[in-house]
């Protein structure tokens, strides 16, 4: 078995393709929070991709881990020379592996903020990017403010302190920069929250305020953030899949990613030092990210929401069962012709027929198997976002609502904690104890659960969406996630 690193790049098997350039010559141009699957299986990827084609030598990444967590990415990273297997699993069940040479170094920020501050601090450093989940952000989630209160981010504001967080990290690097004369780097979210940028900028501005008013004018004033869209499935790496790569590459990765084919990252072109020329590996460059944002949110992300619970319920445990269900494929495609594409502003260059066939199609890939538990976990956080707005549109131009409501209704039995066969259900939601509370008496009190207006806002003041959910819920009660499913499908 061969370990992966820089020297034995050479003596890996034809059937795996490895880095063609000097990995030696790179220099980071690029910071990274958050190196987990999904930036190995995109953002990264994607520069691989121009470094192979002899571009973007200056861009390289350094990864850096803030959280306890990431001490093991850390231990994988120096180990393999920050090389990693990605394995794209396609739908007829053939795999293409390649080993991403991108990534050149890694900084875990607990054992060494100023090494990480100084890093970014360097003039070589000109793009920081994010994949922090979406509770990285530390916004409220109510009203949407900067939690001031985080106990790590109290800390972060004491005069002298070491930074603990992605905020007093970032900002005290761009504190020595501006005190350094040199012209800020741009911050780039890829994370999976609408209008990621313009969250990313509330928040780092207004953490950058508490710890200096002036320089939170800076960074307001001369600090780009720019909003992005991206797209790639990529389930949780698994024991097996560790297996199958070594089986079929001879390869020994500590931690490797696998993926499914697809992929898309469109990127607001605003950038204060520049940027790899991304556009020459697929990237789409626009002024104005948010229709692909909203087609991505409320076709793809609300029909995750739309499978997860009824499959769960109905026994399902993968999303491609669902998906090669034809009953739930017909339903989720009702939905987004009939409910969620009436809300969406017109797409530049996306043929959104073309575009609802291929989630179903990237859904249904059996090889990529990704868990309904992922996909119902922290619901809480995605309903309101993916979903709600769809029924608020609606509702207020007199559009149909039924399956949106219905969706709702799914989630609520859900989280009644067991499934239709008696099987219990694991809840994963930062809200789990009152909405497993809720949803307990919902049997007596259908309206229970979308009484919580943290969640739910005014929607249980809305007298068609309160019959539309009650009669979804009474349906899954009396006739079960199928017959619930049948009844909705046009």
């Amino acid at each position: 078995m061969q370990p992966l690193t820089n020297s034995t790049l050479t003596g890996l098997p034809e059937n795996l393709g490895k880095p063609s350039f000097d990995r030696s010559a790179l220099t980071a141009g690029i910071v990274h929070f958050g190196v987990g699957g999904f930036h190995r299986a995109h953002q990264a990827m994607y520069l691989d991709q121009l470094m192979s084609a002899g571009l973007a030598h200056d861009w390289a990444i350094c990864g850096v881990g803030v959280l306890p967590g990431d001490a093991r990415m850390k231990q994988v990273m120096d180990k393999q020379d920050c090389l990693y297997t990605l394995v794209v699993k396609n739908p007829d069940g053939t795999r293409e592996g390649r080993v991403i040479g991108s990534i050149i170094d890694y900084l875990f920020a607990p054992d060494d903020p100023e090494a990480v501050v100084e890093k970014m601090a360097s003039d070589a450093v000109r793009i920081v990017s994010l994949t922090v989940t979406e509770g990285g952000y530390n916004f409220h989630h109510v009203t949407g403010d900067f939690d001031a209160g985080n106990p790590d981010v109290v800390h972060d504001l004491q005069p002298g302190a070491a930074p603990r967080t992605t905020f007093g990290l970032i900002t005290e690097a761009l504190s020595r920069r501006r005190e350094r004369g040199l012209a800020p780097f741009t911050v780039m979210s890829c994370d999976n929250i609408q209008g990621n940028g313009d969250v990313a900028r509330k928040m780092f501005t207004a953490f950058a305020a508490l710890k200096d008013p002036a320089l939170g004018a800076w960074v307001s004033e001369n600090v780009p953030f720019p909003n992005s869209m991206v797209d790639r499935i990529t389930p949780v790496t698994a024991d097996e899949d560790r297996t199958a790569i070594a089986e079929e590459f001879g390869v020994d990765d500590g931690w490797p990613v696998v993926c499914e084919p697809f992929e898309q990252w469109v990127l607001e072109d605003h950038f204060s030092l520049g940027r790899p020329p991304f556009e020459k590996a697929g990237v789409q460059l626009v002024e104005d990210v948010e229709p692909y944002e909203l087609m991505k949110l409320r076709l793809l992300n609300a029909s995750h929401q739309g499978m997860c619970y009824f499959g769960y319920l109905a026994g399902y445990r993968y999303a491609h069962e669902v998906a090669q269900d034809p009953l739930f494929a017909g339903f989720l495609l009702d939905y987004m012709d009939r409910e969620a594409i009436p809300t969406l502003q017109p797409v530049p260059g996306i043929d959104l027929e073309t575009y609802k066939r291929t989630l179903i199609e990237r859904f249904s890939n059996e090889y990529v198997r990704d868990t309904l538990a992922r996909l119902c976990a922290e619901s809480s956080d995605r309903i309101p976002k993916w979903l709600l707005p769809v029924v608020r549109i609606n509702l207020e131009n007199g559009g149909e609502i039924q399956r949106s409501a219905a969706i709702v209704a799914s989630w609520a039995r859900y989280d009644e904690g067991t499934d239709e066969q008696g099987n219990p259900i694991e809840v994963v939601d930062r809200l789990k104890v009152p909405l497993m509370a809720a949803a307990a008496r919902q049997r007596q009190d259908p309206l229970s659960f979308i009484s919580n207006r943290e969640v739910f806002g005014d929607l249980i003041d809305n007298a068609r969406f309160v019959t539309a959910y009650s009669n979804a819920l009474a349906s899954l009660h009396q006739r079960g996630a199928k017959e619930t499913l049948q009844s909705l499908v046009s």
